[in-house]
């Protein structure tokens, strides 16, 4: 099995335009039901308790080409455990306590399967408990945060390559803890305030760890996922290749000879989305581009050049600048414009949409993030990350179906199909770029000058990356302008002109995100360059600001 794919992320998609949340399907039980193309896959199940880091767990399965889905705990039956027939199953964390009225449980049956088990934190409380372990509270054996696992017992199939030192650091986060374990397992590890930190059922391939292997802070937590699917049997048939082609194959049976209409913003899902689809159906399907005039500089040239030029595919350019700076000129709120650019770009969409005849189909660029963070509007046991528009609302208001041919994927793996699909690497390792665009990197009142200022700002910053080899260690870098003026001095005259805030940043997911640290040579270049070349800056500044408590993006 290979892990060659690049830990990048998911970013906003075509339609993630509008903050306020939209009326959803049940996703988890969409989802699965239309996944039954999926059967003839190597399948591993994620039974999810709530936990923020549930989709870590499937990254770290997806890397080693082994195909799984992430289910909520209630969407879970025997019906569902019959039909989705996994190979091996995986209870992830979550915040509840098994005390807890109501709290959350898997159907007894899973353990009836005859399939391989990992509980993950409060999943190896809760299989303890359902098992005839003993689970406690408190007692000052709570653990948040880096910790350390001391190997007891035999050796374990599930720690190869572990404990070659005398410990292990783990990352742990429970209150709650194992006491005493189930009739038919041991204990193969401890810490300080989990004493069965690590316990297994050899007999049934049953195992459970107090800790998170999946995040980063367990630095050789993946070795644990290699060796469990090992375990379970798994050959690592998950390959973009394999992926394409299936896809291929959906796409034509699910379209036939219908007109699909496609919504491009440019960025990296959408585009992959269309020349997929392209590739499957050829002409039925028109891209429609909306340029809202809020994009960066050159961007629309090289999407048009991109998509009509080069893949000769149906395509419409919706240039409909001037009603989108209309609109927004003098709005200086960020939630308002945001609904603003949302709202009206469903209304552009729909207009050009109607000129296209017989068009039965929407695609769309839905990420599996985006189906799994959606979730809890349906009873899900995590927080809410963020709603999508693209998971619900816009097909009904279109009366359209629905084709999402990358909606299984990450955002690694999508870049991974768009060098299948023969995308210019320069595109598909763009940085991520907002559904709205530099609207909401222009604080305060958004001015058609500004935009331009900005424009001009943005490359020469850009610019100066690539030139120093550094677009690819960063995970986005743009320029925000500031709402205020300052006094410099050019030459021997008096200016009054714009301060400009340079934000670079590095992430594994995007959730979290800390400053990227660029020498003091290259600020200073890079200042001057900005200050000499851009009309309308005279001062230039570096957020060093993490992620959280700051945001990545300014608004």
């Amino acid at each position: 099995m290979k892990s060659d794919i690049r830990l990048l992320s998911f970013c906003k998609l075509t339609f993630d335009l509008i903050s306020a949340p939209q009326p959803l399907a049940p996703v988890g039980v969409a989802f699965y039901q239309s996944d039954m193309k999926h059967q003839h896959h190597e399948r591993l199940l994620i039974i999810d308790f709530g936990s923020q880091v549930t989709q870590l767990i499937a990254r770290r399965l997806r890397e080693l080409e082994v195909y799984c889905e992430i289910h909520p705990y209630q969407n879970i039956s025997d019906a569902f455990l019959s039909a989705f027939a996994p190979q091996a199953i995986i209870f992830s964390g979550g915040p509840a306590s098994v005390f807890d009225a109501g709290a959350p449980r898997p159907p007894y049956s899973v353990f009836e399967l005859g399939v391989p088990i990992l509980g993950i934190c409060y999943g190896q409380q809760v299989m303890m408990d359902m098992l005839g372990g003993k689970v406690e509270r408190g007692h000052k054996t709570a653990e948040f945060g880096r910790a350390y696992v001391s190997k007891t017992g035999d050796t374990l199939d599930l720690l190869q390559g572990w404990f070659t030192e005398e410990r292990e650091q783990v990352w742990m986060s429970h209150g709650d803890h194992v006491s005493a374990i189930a009739p038919g397992f041991n204990a193969y590890g401890t810490s300080p305030n989990a004493p069965f930190a690590i316990t297994a059922n050899l007999e049934k391939k049953f195992y459970a760890v107090q800790f998170h292997p999946e995040v980063h802070h367990t630095p050789n937590g993946a070795m644990i996922y290699e060796n469990f699917v090992k375990i379970a049997g798994f050959s690592g048939d998950w390959t973009m290749g394999a992926y394409r082609e299936q896809a291929l194959e959906a796409i034509r049976k699910q379209v036939g000879d219908k007109k699909v209409i496609c919504g491009l913003s440019g960025g990296v899902d959408s585009s992959v989305a269309a020349v997929l689809i392209h590739e499957a159906i050829g002409d039925q399907l028109t891209c429609v581009f909306v340029d809202h005039g809020l994009l960066r500089k050159e961007e629309a040239t090289e999407v048009v050049e991109m998509f009509r030029d080069h893949y000769n595919m149906p395509f419409i350019h919706a240039q409909e600048s001037e009603l989108f700076l209309g609109a927004l000129d003098g709005q200086s709120d960020p939630e308002t414009k945001r609904k603003i650019i949302g709202g009206l770009f469903i209304d552009v969409f729909q207009k050009y949409a109607d000129q296209i005849e017989d068009a039965e189909f929407l695609a769309q660029g839905t990420l599996y993030p985006d189906v799994i963070e959606s979730v809890s509007f349906n009873g899900g046991p995590s927080v809410t990350i963020k709603s999508h528009h693209n998971v619900g609302g816009l097909p009904d208001k279109m009366g359209l179906k629905l084709v999402e041919p990358l909606r299984e994927l990450f955002k690694d793996e999508v870049r991974t199909l768009g060098r299948e699909l023969g995308l210019p690497e320069s595109f598909i390792g763009r940085h991520p770029f907002p559904g709205p665009g530099l609207a909401i990197r222009c604080p305060g009142e958004i001015t058609r000058s500004k935009l331009d200022i900005l424009r001009e700002a943005d490359a020469v910053y850009i610019d100066q990356i690539r030139k120093h080899g550094l677009y690819d260690q960063i995970w986005q870098a743009f320029v925000a302008i500031l709402p205020v003026r300052t006094v410099g001095v050019m030459g021997d005259g008096r200016t009054y002109d714009y301060a400009c805030a340079l934000r670079a940043v590095t992430s594994v997911d995007g959730m979290t995100a800390d400053y990227f640290p660029f020498s003091h040579e290259f600020l200073g270049e890079t200042a001057t360059r900005i200050i000499n070349e851009v009309e309308g800056i005279n001062r230039v500044t570096y957020d060093i600001t993490s992620k959280p408590p700051g945001t990545i993006e300014w608004e």
